[in-house]
């Protein structure tokens, strides 16, 4: 099915469930995702039955033709429940088991890029004990966490310690990768079409949890500029949302997602991450560069819905 084709209420499944919530970090976020969709596809018609998910012991309508899924992070998009529907015979959106396991673990999406030829930058893999060997500054990133949870960013030797204990609060394994300074882009992915570039000013610091969702914790003052179609002329544009596409691909990713750019003081662009289940709210990144390229918000979930219905049908050929 054609991205660029608006669905119409009839050609969505009949009852949907919403999952969202989730038993991750990023729960809050995920329930405001998850309330958004459902009003969307009640707008167009559907039956829509909101499940809040804490565990693998989640219960669905025995009716239900589609599972909506707004879990960000872990166990939403790592492949855990999609793997958890599959054995049940529910079809999903988004991407299969092995696609999203892939784009969430950045250890295992930057052996993809390495595969592919995609520039991102320079990285190694430490355990805690071990002293990173990349040149400061540096970021080090537990590879299974979404929204920026647990990364840090390490300019002297003092701080080299703390960041590691910090991040391995999440895991034995982390990811340490050369900071590259520069403009912090971000480009939506709907099929085979990039969306709009965003370019994201942070009021402060980086662009960390509380900068993304501010309405989850006003005291503290975060929150970014979002500039939407960034300003980078049209060659240099084009040049990132195609390197964006590849990435995604690399992955072996086909249905909706949003790729995190770094453009270099020099004026390249290196891939951070992928996000196979990126935020939905109304104010979020996906549906605020879907706005810009023409595609509203209840366009766009019924968009997600047939795209993941065609991988479905294609990869049961």
């Amino acid at each position: 099915m054609n991205a660029n084709k608006g669905q119409k209420g009839s050609a969505l499944p009949k009852k949907i469930a919403v999952l969202m919530g989730g038993p991750g970090s990023e729960r809050d976020v995920s329930l405001a995702t998850g309330q958004g969709v459902s009003r969307a596809l009640r707008s167009l018609g559907a039956e829509v039955a909101e499940i809040d998910v804490r565990d693998e012991n989640f219960q669905l309508p025995s009716d239900v033709d589609l599972a909506f899924l707004t879990i960000h992070g872990t166990f939403g998009e790592d492949g855990q429940l999609q793997r958890i529907l599959e054995r049940r015979g529910i079809a999903y959106t988004g991407e299969g088991v092995e696609g999203s396991r892939t784009a969430f673990d950045k250890i295992r999406s930057k052996e993809k890029f390495r595969e592919h030829g995609v520039t991102t930058p320079l990285w190694e893999v430490i355990h805690p004990g071990q002293r990173p060997t990349i040149p400061l500054p540096i970021v080090v990133k537990p590879p299974r966490e979404g929204s920026t949870v647990g990364v840090v960013i390490v300019k002297n030797e003092a701080e080299i310690e703390s960041a590691i204990s910090e991040a391995a609060k999440y895991g034995r394994e982390l990811l340490v990768e050369q900071f590259v300074p520069g403009r912090e882009l971000t480009i939506g992915i709907l099929g085979d079409e990039a969306l709009p570039i965003i370019e994201i000013i942070p009021k402060g610091g980086f662009y960390d949890f509380t900068n993304k969702y501010p309405f989850l914790n006003p005291q503290a003052g975060g929150g970014a500029e979002h500039v939407c179609p960034a300003k980078i002329d049209a060659e240099k544009t084009k040049e990132i949302q195609e390197l964006a596409l590849r990435a995604f691909r690399a992955a072996g990713l086909q249905v909706y997602g949003r790729v995190d750019v770094i453009l270099s003081e020099s004026g390249e662009p290196f891939i951070l991450e992928i996000n196979n289940i990126p935020g939905m709210t109304e104010a979020s990144l996906l549906p605020e560069a879907a706005a810009v390229a023409g595609i509203s918000y209840i366009d766009l979930c019924a968009r997600i819905i047939a795209l993941s219905r065609a991988r479905t049908e294609g990869s049961q050929r």
